[in-house]
């Protein structure tokens, strides 16, 4: 299956059940040849290539939004079980150093998003929304409301998503040396502890549902690990997601963003992809340069500083962190969070900044 630009509607034509019998093997062949290769997240990564592919040849099908939300509050639950108590303490001891990463990230993000603007290569303050470093659907949402163009910044963020995951991941595997280690097996249905599972299932829901209400930028995921992180951590419950749930939230999540990739918005961003492009890269290499500079002054891992730097999204970079060794997964959410925090409280600021140096 290729992209084709000039059928878009290859697989459109075809009624949606065939859709999911194109979709689906092809999910299955790149995440066992990203498995050969022992590439982390080819879960994740493989159902997104296949969805991007999918999706630009006028694939119509879309993942229930029950099953995407259900997802994102797994993944929260799998966070929120991973982390520790250390990391309040590296938020209250580096406090100087996530502030300084935080916000010379976001002037990086926010400059180059008012180059993309000031050179007319995207209109209005589409170029800053679409340059955050992070929060992509919540940056998308917003960005409405503030006469950005919804469609060329979902186009930004997510191909920023797709670049940093993958990059996230290749770098990960690389790093890691194995050589001579034993992979374990992966036990894909493991008895269930039942206390442990229900537990998962009902932070999930409730998790969820509470994000929601509460209006938290994405909800689902963040309501999960805010009540999994209290549960896990204030009253030492253990969750239990068994890995066949952990492999259905990974490619639901991975087809949902993949199959957002179609032919109208490829087209629509043709003239500025060669920009969009470069200021991704040259996000990703100051977040680079940050993680450096990280591992020289601090005690602190490469893998573990570039995978905390690197600028978005959260729950991809979360995956692929918990799903590699000696990765400390407490800094690398304290900054990632801390980030995200950030960008949702000074997205409007910004942007209202940049339209008025426009004008």
């Amino acid at each position: 299956m290729t992209i084709d630009t000039e059928s878009p509607s290859r697989l459109a034509v075809l009624a949606k059940p065939a859709q999911w019998l194109a979709l689906v093997p092809l999910t299955l062949v790149l995440i066992v040849l990203l498995e050969l290769v022992h590439l982390p997240a080819a879960l994740l990564i493989g159902s997104l290539v296949a969805g991007i592919v999918a999706g630009v040849n006028g694939a119509t099908v879309r993942v229930p939004r029950l099953a995407f939300a259900s997802a994102q509050a797994i993944i929260g639950c799998l966070i929120a079980g991973s982390i520790s108590l250390g990391i309040f303490s590296t938020l209250a001891e580096g406090w100087v150093l996530v502030l300084v990463v935080v916000l010379a990230t976001l002037a990086a993000s926010s400059l180059l998003g008012w180059l993309i603007s000031r050179l007319d290569i995207l209109p209005g303050t589409t170029g800053v929304w679409g340059a955050a470093p992070g929060a992509s659907t919540a940056m998308v949402l917003m960005a409405g409301a503030f006469g950005a163009d919804q469609r060329l910044v979902a186009f930004m963020q997510y191909l920023r998503v797709v670049i940093v995951t993958i990059a996230a991941a290749v770098v990960a595997r690389l790093w890691v040396d194995r050589s001579g280690v034993a992979e374990p097996a992966i036990v894909w249905f493991p008895p269930l502890d039942w206390p442990a599972f229900g537990l998962t299932l009902v932070v999930a829901a409730v998790g969820g549902f509470a994000g929601r209400m509460a209006r938290l930028p994405s909800p689902f995921f963040l309501g999960a690990f805010i009540l999994g992180g209290i549960v896990h951590l204030a009253f030492g419950q253990t969750m239990q997601i068994p890995e066949w749930l952990l492999a259905v939230s990974y490619v639901a999540i991975g087809w949902t963003i993949g199959l957002n990739f179609t032919i109208h918005t490829v087209r629509h961003a043709t003239r500025a992809l060669p920009p969009i492009i470069a200021s991704i890269l040259a996000l990703m290499a100051f977040c680079g340069l940050m993680a450096w500079l990280i591992v020289l002054m601090f005690d602190v891992d490469p893998l573990t500083a570039y995978l905390a730097t690197s600028p978005g999204g959260m729950d991809s970079v979360a995956i692929i962190a918990a799903a590699s060794d000696r990765v400390d997964l407490s800094f690398v959410m304290a900054l990632q969070a801390a980030r995200f925090l950030v960008v949702l409280l000074a997205g409007p600021s910004i942007s209202r900044l940049v339209a008025r140096t426009l004008r």
